[in-house]
Formats: structure tokens, C-alpha cells, sequence
């Protein structure tokens, strides 16, 4: 039977684990936070279910202009230990749902930190494991079916290394959980900041900018470069940033966080050009470090490339045979669904199975700010560059009949093809739940659907969707002439 070892209980980790199991193997997953890892616990999880606190108040803005009577946003108020409570339980009860599975399933769960331990000749790996607590364990050699807290080692066919990432620390900005936070900390907090300063302007930080603006919070973005989220599409982020002004954030362009003082009732940000902010409370949200300092990568022969990420193939293989790698700390791309398919295809891999190496083209990425900007395919930065060639088409939703129901005024619809074959390849949406939307766009490239295909499919009247088959429509229109 093959014994598998898997350090890291995120999405790459618990999803390889049920694979796994599923094909009989002996399954290990070590994980130090809980089933689900900082994802569940205190990223992906608990961010979205604050988020979606946020929504119910923007459904509160300009209520008078579908004939409803209210008091507007001054009449609603946000009770901060509510929300994060209600954060905080539900991150607790998929983790419980999760670790359900794996023990349904026959996986050993060990809740504790682990390394790779001596390299020794053969077809095994050996892998230290450090539980955090005595707890029951399956592994031979432990007392009466108990570990003891003390390390003990597992010989494995297979390791698969998901271990995550970190917030990443400025030196001159340390988070202190009271008044500078990194955002697994924002759950803390027993009442709303009055003025929020956001430092990174990337996903996170545009997020969490947009979130606390929704709940009547005032927002400053410090952005390092030209536009938020400047890895996005452009007109994408353009149409977001407008919105964020218009919402009365304070956007503070080709600006730098240079350090960052809790003075004890507020905060004091200190830019790159000397220019002070000051504010209740300021979000360190630029970026994130692999977990890989601690896993023995080095001592074992393991390739890690810049910032320590591991360096991985197609199927996750590393250059160690028997040594697989999956999620944020290979920095492929850090997204629980592609961390969960790179465990997956490890697995599939490992134990001999047909597999498809990961296909980053088809992989559909979603901004959950208001509105939401989802992505699949190829970029503009591509097509505009040349590497790409394509015919597109870009459909505001002030055409949407739907759109115009739901007063909404900003948004679009963009799809990219082929410019012989009509193909679809990429396509991008600025919409409320663009993460539901880009769906459709996301299987018509993974099935090679041309416009001429998705243009002959009826969609409902009135739907936001509908702009995604008129955008075909008019691609083919393109086609023909």
C-alpha cells in the first residue's frame, strides 16, 4: 500500500488527501492551524463571509431610486463583534466539515507542524512529524495508538509539500493586532475602524477597501502604483477605481507606505515622499511569503526558486522524485481552486493514474470588491503586446436590459477569440457576482467553443449573462463581414 505524507492542510492539502484515500492509500495530513488551514480558518473563508456583511448594506444605497422609502446607509448601523463572530463560526464549522471528510474518508489527521527529515536511499522519504498536543494517532510505534506530543518519523512513497503562505511583514510597519493589523487580524477588532488606511492595493487590499467603504467606514488606498490592482485588467481595474472614488475613497496613487506608528489613539502612515496619513487604523495587505523556511527543503535536496517558493512542474512533481508540491507555496498561482487541482493532479501522478498536467488558461479568477472583476484566458496586456492574437469585444451593462432594472451603471463584458477560427479565449467581467458570471466564458474555453457556438445559445430575457452571448454575437457579426 502506498503511505502518503501531506504537510499542509489548505486546499491542496485536505483535497489531495481525499484523493488519496480515495484510491486506498495509507494518508497522512499534518497540519499546524486545522483542517481547511489559513484559508478556512483565516484567509479566503473569513474574508468572503465578510464581504458578503458588506453586500447587505450596499443593497441599503439609493434605495429611493426604485421607489422604496428608507432611511438610506444613516439608518443602518454595523455591529463589528456580530460580523466577526459570524466570521469566525463559520470558518470553525467548514473547517469541522472538512475534517469530517478526511475521517470518514481513513485520512490521519495530525494537528501539529512537520519536515522533511534525513534523505536516505530507497523509495521512501522520511518525514518528521511534531504533533502539537498528545492525540490519537495510527501511526506504528506510538503508545496504546496515542502520540505523546514528541516527534516521530513516517517513512512515505509519496510527500506532497501545500503549506501555504503568510502575510508579508514590513520592517516598518509591524502589525501589533491592535491598531496596524495584517488582515487575518481585522476579526479582532470589537468595533469598526473610523478611517482605515490600506497599504497595497492589490487584491487583498482592494477587497478589504471596498468592504469597509460598503459599511460606512472612511477609506484611504495607498497604491504603489498608477491604478489599484495593477496585475488586473486595466479597463477592468479603471472602471473599480472609479467606483471606489465616486463611493468617496481616498486613492493615493504612485504612493509607497514607508512605515507605519500605532501613536496610540490612531495611526500615523509615513509615505515615501514624506507626506504624513493619519487614520483610526491601517491594513498591511501587500502580499504574501511561502511557508517554506521550516519545511528542511534545503537540507533534502529540494529546488526552492525566488522569495522561497518551490519549484514545481505541470503534474507538482519538484526535482526530488516521490516529492510533490501544491498551492501558495509553489506561487503558480495563489488560488484555493488551483491549490486543490495541483493536489489532485500530485496525487493522480504519484499513484499512477491518467492525469492532465494544470492548465493555467482555463483557470477563472475573481476580485470579490463591488462590483466583482472575474477573469479567464488570455489578457489584454497579451493582445495588446502581440503575443496573442485576437479579435474582441468589449459590451458596457448600461446596454443590459437587466443592468438597467437593478440600476446599475457600471460594468461590462469583454471576450476575446481567435481571429480566424472565431475561438474563444479569453474573456472578462465587471459585474455584481462576476465570479457567477464568468462561468460560461470559463467552458466555452476549456471546450474550445467558438463565438459562432455560444452566440446560438438562448439565454434568458432579462440576464446579465445575456451580454455574454450578445458580445459573441456581435464577434461573429465581426466573422462574417
Amino acid at each position: 500500500m502506498s503511505r502518503i505524507v501531506i504537510i499542509g492542510g489548505g486546499p491542496g492539502g485536505y483535497e489531495a488527501a481525499l484523493v488519496a484515500a480515495q484510491l486506498d492509500a495509507d494518508v497522512t495530513l499534518v497540519e499546524a492551524e486545522g483542517p481547511g488551514g489559513a484559508c478556512v480558518l483565516t484567509d479566503c473563508v473569513p474574508s468572503k463571509t465578510f464581504i458578503a456583511s458588506s453586500e447587505v448594506m450596499t443593497g441599503y444605497r439609493h434605495n429611493e431610486r426604485f421607489g422604496v422609502r428608507s432611511a438610506g446607509l444613516e439608518g443602518v448601523s454595523v455591529d463589528a463583534v456580530a460580523v466577526n463572530e459570524r466570521v469566525k463560526k463559520l470558518a470553525l464549522a467548514q473547517s469541522a466539515d472538512i475534517q469530517a471528510k478526511l475521517v470518514k474518508a481513513g485520512v490521519d489527521v495530525v494537528h501539529g507542524h512537520a519536515r522533511l527529515g534525513e534523505d536516505t536511499l530507497g523509495h521512501t522519504h522520511q518525514v518528521l512529524v511534531t504533533p502539537h498536543e498528545a492525540q490519537p494517532s495510527a501511526r506504528s510505534g506510538a503508545a496504546a495508538g496515542w502520540s505523546d506530543g514528541q516527534t516521530y518519523a513516517v517513512e512515505a512513497t509519496t510527500v506532497l509539500l501545500a503549506t501555504g503562505a503568510t502575510p508579508r511583514v514590513l520592517a516598518t510597519a509591524q502589525p501589533d493586532g491592535e491598531r496596524i493589523l495584517d488582515w487575518r487580524q481585522l476579526y479582532d477588532l470589537t468595533e469598526l475602524p473610523s478611517h482605515l488606511i490600506v497599504i497595497g492595493s492589490g487584491v487583498t487590499g482592494a477587497e478589504f477597501a471596498s468592504a469597509y467603504l460598503a459599511m460606512g467606514v472612511q477609506v484611504t488606498l495607498v497604491s504603489s502604483r498608477e491604478r489599484v490592482m495593477p496585475h488586473e485588467d486595466a479597463d477592468a481595474a479603471m472602471a473599480i477605481e472609479r467606483v471606489f472614488r465616486e463611493r468617496g475613497m481616498t486613492i493615493l496613487s504612485q504612493s509607497r507606505g514607508k512605515s507605519v506608528v500605532n501613536t496610540g489613539s490612531g495611526v500615523q502612515v509615513t509615505l515615501g515622499d514624506g507626506q504624513v496619513v493619519e487614520g483610526s487604523h491601517a491594513l498591511i495587505a501587500v502580499g504574501a511569503v511561502p511557508n517554506t523556511a521550516a519545511l528542511g527543503l534545503e537540507e533534502y535536496g529540494v529546488q526552492v526558486g525566488d522569495g522561497g517558493y518551490v519549484t514545481v512542474d505541470r503534474v507538482s512533481r519538484t526535482n526530488v522524485p516521490g516529492i510533490y508540491a501544491a498551492g501558495d507555496c509553489t506561487g503558480v498561482l495563489p488560488l484555493a481552486s488551483v491549490a486543490a487541482m495541483q493536489g489532485r493532479i500530485a496525487i493522480w501522478h504519484a499513484m499512477g493514474e491518467a492525469v492532465a498536467p494544470l492548465r493555467l488558461r482555463t483557470v477563472s479568477a475573481n476580485v470579490f470588491t463591488d462590483p466583482e472583476l472575474a477573469t479567464v484566458g488570455v489578457s489584454q496586456n497579451e493582445v495588446d503586446s502581440g503575443r496573442t492574437p485576437a479579435r474582441q469585444v468589449m459590451l458596457p451593462l448600461t446596454g443590459n436590459a437587466r443592468a438597467k432594472m437593478a440600476d446599475l451603471h457600471d460594468g461590462f463584458v469583454k471576450l476575446f477569440c481567435r481571429p480566424a477560427t472565431g475561438q474563444i479565449i479569453g474573456g472578462v467581467v465587471v459585474a455584481p457576482k462576476a465570479s457567477e458570471l464568468i462561468l460560461p466564458i470559463t467552458m466555452a474555453i476549456e471546450n474550445n467553443l467558438t463565438v459562432d457556438q455560444l452566440a446560438h445559445t438562448i439565454t434568458i430575457y432579462p440576464s446579465l449573462s445575456g451580454s455574454i452571448a450578445e458580445a459573441a454575437r456581435q464577434l461573429m457579426q465581426h466573422e462574417l463581414q
